[in-house]
């Protein structure tokens, strides 16, 4: 006997069964499902995107009618099963909420280098607001939240590099002022050598060419490319902004001809000398010089006659008092000119021949002396030249997505069509650090592209002196919640 089953039975039983779920909800699951229903509607309009709002329905799902077993361990009659599906059940709810936080609202980054030092120092934990700029929405959105690139000891990317989406950035608080200190992706992170990760990889080129890199990956490893959201971070102070035509004078910033105020914590490289003597561990901290910047400079006898014309002491003997080189900021500088002990002060002039950006000027420009540079800006259009392709052929190339750009015969061509100018689609930054002689930034390797701000220190949640132990003044305690750009206010 063959049984039929009516298709209006069914659609009752399913109607039935939707309707039993949704009653058997307490007022309190309603009252969550409506808070979180609110958050992820304002969401969706901050995103601009209405599709992920069909989302919707699966929050739906999991608060209310429950069809999805996503808590099917619950009712395992195994306590062992039970207990371990609990804590991964904690841990991934925790990941998914560490995830939208860090991508949207703000994260801690650790300064790992002293490039803005002494406005930001070795060891700062900063909180970096995400919403000041603006948060990007994540281009590569399958990574683990909490590392940036490689995960430790086993050393395998953390991310996934397909699916990959197109830069958006949701609207924010404001744009990057001049002055602002900047969490970015490092723009010449885009291709890496494994093993050798600095200098950064187009430097090894310049020294060893692409072949001997390529062909030797027992010494620089694999030669990988990272999409923008997945490059290291970097934090400099934005000193040029997009349209401003930058210039470095003997180590002053002028932006469209006006000199900037120099910052209070700027600081520049200066030999010194004692009278008698060397530096102690007493003075060097009470200079305020960390260990990593205590050098001497090794003198021969072929220097004698040059430091001696310099005002550097020579002893009667030929012996010469120690000669030393640190960044310092102005005020002490100051502190060691009217110090009688000190024997003479004097600014590090700065050396020939760095490799800096662009490599058409390197050959000319210092970085104390540096420039004029146009910073390209969103819509604005620059006639090509080979000078002009020199400079931004690069940013045409890799930053703007014109893969087959090529400048030949005279002329640009994308997509083989010439072209007598370019419109630029994106805004550029150029960073700097405080620490200008031992800063590596845009003098080295150029624009930062808008697409690759990352957001705006606030606060240092807490320090540490590495060198240091943790009870004899590790942690430095007057830099808990300080503001993190205290020099803001001299832009």
């Amino acid at each position: 006997m063959t049984t039929v089953t009516d298709n209006n039975d069914g659609k009752r039983g399913f109607v039935e069964d939707f309707r039993r779920r949704v009653a058997d909800n307490r007022p309190t699951r309603w009252v969550r499902f409506a808070i979180v229903s609110l958050i992820f509607f304002l969401w969706v309009a901050w995103l601009g995107n209405w599709w992920v709002a069909l989302a919707w329905f699966l929050l739906f799902d999991i608060y209310i009618t429950g069809y999805i077993p996503f808590t099917w361990w619950k009712r395992s009659k195994n306590s062992v099963v039970r207990g371990v599906m609990s804590w991964v059940d904690a841990i991934v709810y925790a990941l998914i909420l560490v995830y939208f936080v860090f991508s949207f609202i703000g994260q801690n980054y650790q300064i790992p280098s002293s490039s803005l030092e002494k406005s930001l120092l070795v060891g700062d934990y900063l909180w970096v607001n995400k919403m000041a700029y603006g948060p990007r929405v994540p281009m590569t959105p399958v990574h683990f939240p909490l590392v940036q690139n490689t995960f430790p000891i086993i050393n395998t990317k953390s991310y996934l590099d397909n699916p990959q989406f197109k830069y958006h950035r949701l609207k924010g608080l404001g744009k990057v002022e001049r002055g602002d200190i900047v969490v970015f992706n490092f723009p010449a992170g885009d291709t890496v050598c494994v093993k050798v990760q600095n200098p950064d990889y187009y430097t090894l080129v310049k020294m060893y060419g692409r072949d001997a890199i390529l062909n030797n990956p027992q010494t620089f490893g694999e030669v990988i490319y990272r999409p923008v959201d997945r490059r290291e971070n970097y934090v400099k102070r934005a000193v040029g902004l997009p349209g401003d035509r930058l210039k470095i004078v003997d180590g002053v910033i002028y932006i469209n001809g006006e000199a900037m105020t120099q910052p209070e914590n700027v600081q520049y490289n200066y030999y010194f000398q004692l009278n008698e003597g060397g530096m102690d561990e007493a003075r060097w901290d009470e200079l305020g010089i960390v260990a990593d910047d205590r050098h001497e400079v090794p003198v021969t006898e072929a220097d004698l006659p040059g430091l001696s014309a310099l005002g550097f002491k020579v002893n009667p003997d030929g012996t010469v008092p120690p000669i030393y080189v640190s960044p310092m900021t102005p005020a002490m500088v100051k502190s060691l000119e009217a110090d009688p002990s000190v024997a003479k002060v004097m600014k590090v002039p700065a050396p020939q021949g760095e490799p800096l950006f662009p490599d058409c000027y390197a050959d000319k420009w210092t970085r104390s002396d540096y420039g004029e540079i146009w910073i390209p800006r969103k819509g604005a259009s620059l006639k090509m030249s080979p000078r002009a392709w020199d400079i931004y052929g690069r940013v045409i190339k890799n930053y703007e997505g014109n893969g087959d750009a090529e400048f030949r015969d005279g002329k640009l061509y994308i997509g083989g069509q010439p072209q007598d100018s370019y419109t630029f689609k994106m805004d550029y930054y150029f960073m700097m650090g405080d620490n200008r002689d031992n800063s590596l930034d845009s003098r080295y390797w150029g624009f930062v592209p808008e697409d690759h701000i990352v957001g705006r220190p606030e606060r240092v949640l807490i320090s540490f002196d590495k060198d240091r132990s943790m009870f004899n003044g590790g942690i430095r305690w007057n830099r808990i919640l300080r503001d993190a750009n205290p020099d803001k206010k001299n832009f």
